[in-house]
């Protein structure tokens, strides 16, 4: 490859991930760049986010197309330096040169990919996705976004107030065993492809580090063919091949489409199993008389018509001072390589609540909010709520929570047997306020009632302060005059 030409590389996405689609191109073959320059945009697991180039010069080789899905440590564009003639791509005359451009693959590819990290260094430094580019330029051509959709309706009196949804998003995981002694990206994911444990193989690199080659020796062995897909066709009627799909053998009906699972349905879905499997979830509920809430948050609203906190702030802040008093549902379960277990405490609460977006569910995180007050709360759920809508939430704010707080009240639901947010270790769930006969003081009469669920971890506590937490933030609601004048 000539000296004149810089390869960038796709950047390490933090937080557990190693690749990420390419949504689209903000840059053309022949284009002018300047450093810190938007070039692409890349969807994750965590968000859509525009990726800056470290290099500054002419487009010579876009390495993806819009919707391919690239592995961390794969070219993603080569820029040809200020001053140098163009030049065109060509296909490579050596495996080096093949292995750099991305077009064959050789166990030369680990050390590119261990090298996409000095690379990306370059320039301003300011490559690493979700945190932006400070002094960066806003060159390059953007495609327009989706308009944003309005968060919350503040004459509804009900917990439709907050775009939450019923079930948690994707926390950033984490691979047991021998993470830390695999360099490459590249290695780890080939390795989970192929359903190789990391903690079953002895590296032959540097200090015991996993190298590609070690990976490749592990799924060597050959295996039993799998039987081939066109037999089944070979089987299927006359009706099926008219129909030009493929014959579900199973319920014998054409397969009018397959969807593959990826971004952040595919996080998703990768965490609910990891919560199913291995969290021994247990869950308690109770109906909360929520009148006095309601009238409290209408009475402040002819005060201050437009700066009142949403309902759900409050709720908020009734459970962030629930968990300083019951902080076991503040924690983490972790288990040792060495098959130790710990409960690790957090000095402090990052409360996450469930946001539905065009791209799937996430759940962003205010970080510190024991430290927030109701009003400051409902400034955070809403720019986080924001931000997460147009897909701009970084992975810090989407993977930081300790304890979720979910309100699918706003789907005209009144309770639901939540999934807990892996890694943590319980989660508040809140229903609808609808009209309820109640008795009052021995008398039957019509009240705003809710459900609160709370569904946890049995390994980090019991049911008792499961349920003291639950109770302490149903008193809140019922009477939270006397619960914020104690805050």
């Amino acid at each position: 490859m000539s000296s004149d030409m810089q390869v960038f590389r796709l950047p390490d996405l933090g937080e557990g991930l190693t690749e990420a689609e390419l949504v689209n191109w903000l840059v053309a073959v022949g284009d002018e760049i300047k450093v810190d320059q938007p070039i692409a945009e890349v969807e994750t697991a965590k968000s859509m986010v525009e990726v800056p180039s470290p290099y500054a010069g002419t487009v010579a080789e876009l390495h993806g197309e819009a919707g391919q899905t690239l592995d961390v440590g794969k070219p993603l564009i080569s820029i040809a330096r200020s001053g140098a003639a163009p030049v065109a791509p060509e296909t490579p005359s050596t495996e080096e040169d093949a292995v750099s451009t991305g077009i064959v693959a050789s166990p030369q590819v680990d050390a590119a990919a261990e090298t996409y990290r000095t690379e990306e260094k370059a320039g301003s430094g300011n490559v690493l996705i979700g945190y932006g580019t400070p002094g960066g330029v806003t060159g390059g051509r953007t495609r327009p976004r989706k308009a944003s959709v309005g968060v919350v309706d503040r004459e509804n009196e009900t917990l439709a107030e907050s775009p939450v949804a019923s079930e948690p998003a994707v926390a950033g995981t984490r691979i047991p065993g021998k993470l830390s002694a695999v360099i490459s990206p590249l290695v780890r994911k080939m390795a989970r492809d192929h359903g190789v444990s990391l903690e079953t193989i002895e590296g032959s690199g540097v200090s015991g580090l996993i190298m590609r080659r070690d990976v490749e020796a592990a799924i060597s062995t050959p295996e039993a063919p799998a039987a081939p897909r066109t037999a089944a066709k070979a089987k299927a009627p006359a009706s099926a091949a008219v129909a030009g799909g493929d014959l579900d053998s199973r319920t014998g009906l054409a397969v009018a489409a397959r969807t593959p699972l990826r971004g952040v349905r595919k996080a998703v879905a990768a965490n609910m199993t990891k919560s199913r499997t291995e969290i021994p979830e247990a869950t308690v509920w109770v109906d909360v008389d929520a009148t006095a809430l309601l009238e409290m948050r209408a009475e402040l609203k002819k005060r201050a018509p437009h700066d009142t906190p949403g309902l759900l702030a409050f709720i908020a802040r009734f459970v962030t001072a629930g968990l300083k008093k019951y902080p076991a549902l503040n924690t983490r379960f972790e288990l040792g390589e060495d098959g130790s277990q710990e409960i690790v405490g957090f000095d402090g609460i990052n409360l996450g609540f469930a946001a539905q977006t065009d791209r799937g569910l996430v759940v962003p995180s205010v970080r510190n909010a024991h430290q927030l007050s109701a009003r400051e709360l409902d400034a955070e759920i809403r720019r986080l709520t924001t931000v997460a809508r147009e897909g701009k939430a970084t992975p810090t704010e989407l993977g930081s929570g300790t304890f979720t707080l979910n309100n699918y009240g706003v789907f005209g639901v009144d309770g639901s047997a939540a999934i807990i947010n892996y890694p943590e270790v319980a989660m508040l769930g809140v229903g609808r306020i609808i009209d309820r006969p109640w008795v009052v003081n021995g008398e039957l009469a019509v009240r705003k009632v809710t459900e609160l669920t709370l569904a946890f971890d049995h390994r980090v506590c019991d049911g008792e302060t499961a349920a003291g937490f639950l109770r302490y933030v149903a008193d809140a609601i019922e009477n939270p005059g006397g619960a914020l004048a104690d805050m």
